[in-house]
C-alpha cells in the first residue's frame, strides 16, 4: 500500500496529498491531488483538516512513527481498492473522432436494449448473448476514448427512461472499471451488470413505473420487488456469469445497511454490487423521471460526496468522482468570462479544467459558430479562465442534443 493516513501538522513540503478528510469540493485544492512545495499550502490544509493521506509513490514518506494506522475495515476498504489495479489506458482516438464512431454503437445497443425489454415485458425469457455484442461494441469505444460515450448519453436525457437509464448505466459501470484499473473480462463484467439491473421492472405494472407523485409504503414494497424479479430473469439465461446476478441483488444494498433486500453493509456487499449503487444513483439524479427533474452532473457529484460512508463506499466514491470529475461530461457551465459552455470532455491529469465547447456569449447570445476550449492549454500570456460555476439542465434555454446530434 502506498497511500498512509497521517495528521495535517505531519505534513511536510515534498509529500504528494492524494485525500483529505472533508471533501476537495469549496477549497482551491485539486481533486487529483497535489505536491505540496510550501509552508503556506501546510498552513492552509491545517485550516480546513485535522488529518490527510499521502501517497508514497507520487512524493516523500512522513517518518513511520507519524503514521495513523485506521480501523480494520477502513484498512481493508483502502487495500482493496489499491490491488484492483491491474492495467494503465489510455487514450487511444480524439473525442470528435471517437464520438462520430460512438452515435451509431449507441444507436444499435440502445434499440436492441429495447426490444429486449419488451420480449421480457410479454413474459419472454432473456436472450442474455443478444446483448453482449453490443455491449462489448459500446466498451471497445469507451476504452479508446471514454469522454465520447459518457456526452453522448448526456446528450440523450430526454430518451425513454427505462432503456435510457440501463445504458447509462452500463456505460459508467465500462469507464469506472477503466478508472479503476481492472482488466477487461471484469469491465465486461461490469458493463453487462449495469445494463441488468434493472431489468426485474419489467415485469411491474407501467402504472407503478410511471406514476408522478410519491410512492406509498405498499407501492415501495412492491417496487423494491424488482430485485427479486430481476433475479428470477437471470435464472432463465444459465449464460448469465454469476458476478452479473450478484451485482443485480445487491445493486440497493447499502454500505451503512439501510439497504434492500437483505441489509447488507460496507464489505459484506460485493464490490461489483457496491459499484453498480453508485453508477446507478449517479444516472438516476441526472435523468428525468416522471417524478423527479434532473440534476446537473456537479450537482450528483456533490450529492454522492455527501453521502459517502452512509449510502455507498467513501473509497469508491472518491475514486467515481476522479472518473466524472467535478463538472461531469455533459454539464452546463458559466466561465469567469460570463461566456456559457457545455464540458465535452475531461483532462486526467486535471479534472477542474475541462475541454468546454463554448456556446453563448457573455450577453448569453448564441454564438454563430461554436468554438472549443482546453481549460488546461490556455496561452501563457492570456488571463486564465475559469469554471465559475456548474448549470442546471436546460438554462438560458439550451439544449446540447438539439447542438450536437
Amino acid at each position: 500500500m502506498t497511500d498512509v493516513k497521517i495528521n495535517v501538522r505531519s505534513v511536510k513540503p515534498g509529500m504528494f496529498v492524494s485525500m483529505l478528510d472533508r471533501p476537495w469540493l469549496g477549497t482551491r485544492f485539486p481533486l487529483e491531488g497535489f505536491l505540496v512545495e510550501s509552508e503556506e499550502q501546510i498552513v492552509e490544509l491545517a485550516a480546513l483538516c485535522q488529518t490527510v493521506h499521502v501517497d508514497l509513490g507520487m512524493g516523500e514518506a512522513p517518518d513511520p512513527r507519524l503514521i495513523l494506522h485506521e480501523s480494520a475495515v477502513e484498512s481493508a476498504a483502502s487495500r482493496e481498492i489499491t490491488e484492483l489495479r491491474d492495467a494503465t489506458y489510455e487514450e487511444q482516438s480524439e473525442f470528435v473522432e471517437e464520438f462520430d464512431a460512438a452515435i451509431p454503437i449507441c444507436e444499435k445497443l440502445s434499440v436492441r436494449v429495447g426490444d429486449v425489454m419488451r420480449d421480457l415485458r410479454e413474459g419472454k425469457d432473456l436472450d442474455f448473448e443478444s446483448l453482449k455484442e453490443g455491449v462489448n461494441a459500446m466498451i471497445d469505444s469507451v476504452m479508446r476514448n471514454p469522454d465520447a460515450f459518457a456526452f453522448l448519453i448526456e446528450l440523450r436525457k430526454k430518451d425513454i427512461y427505462a432503456y435510457r437509464h440501463s445504458l447509462a448505466t452500463s456505460v459508467w459501470a465500462a469507464t469506472f472499471g477503466r478508472h479503476l484499473g481492472l482488466p477487461r473480462p471484469k469491465i465486461e463484467i461490469l458493463a453487462q451488470g449495469g445494463l441488468l439491473l434493472d431489468v426485474g421492472k419489467s415485469r411491474l405494472p407501467l402504472s407503478l413505473l410511471n406514476k408522478a407523485g410519491r410512492l406509498d409504503e405498499n407501492e415501495m414494497d412492491l417496487m423494491r420487488t424488482h430485485v427479486q424479479l430481476g433475479l428470477d430473469i437471470l435464472k432463465t439465461d444459465r449464460k448469465v456469469p454469476a458476478e452479473v446476478v450478484s451485482m443485480v441483488a445487491t445493486h440497493h444494498e447499502r454500505y451503512d445497511g439501510r439497504g434492500y433486500p437483505k441489509g447488507l453493509k460496507e464489505l459484506e456487499i460485493p464490490l461489483y454490487g457496491r459499484i453498480a449503487g453508485i453508477v446507478d444513483t449517479y444516472d438516476a439524479l441526472t435523468s428525468p423521471r416522471v417524478y423527479a427533474k434532473p440534476m446537473s452532473p456537479h450537482g450528483a457529484v456533490n450529492v454522492l460526496y455527501e453521502w459517502r460512508d452512509m449510502d455507498f463506499q467513501k473509497e469508491l466514491v472518491e475514486q467515481f468522482i476522479q472518473t466524472v470529475g467535478i463538472y461531469p461530461t455533459g454539464t452546463l457551465v458559466e466561465l469567469s468570462t460570463g461566456e456559457i459552455g457545455v464540458v465535452i470532455s475531461l483532462n486526467g491529469a486535471r479534472r477542474l479544467l475541462p475541454r468546454v465547447m463554448i456556446l453563448l456569449d457573455a450577453r448569453k447570445q448564441p454564438y454563430a459558430e461554436f468554438r472549443e476550449l482546453d481549460l488546461r492549454h490556455q496561452a501563457e500570456d492570456d488571463e486564465a479562465i475559469t469554471i465559475r460555476r456548474g448549470l442546471p439542465p436546460g438554462t438560458h434555454g439550451i439544449d446540447p442534443e438539439d447542438m450536437f446530434l
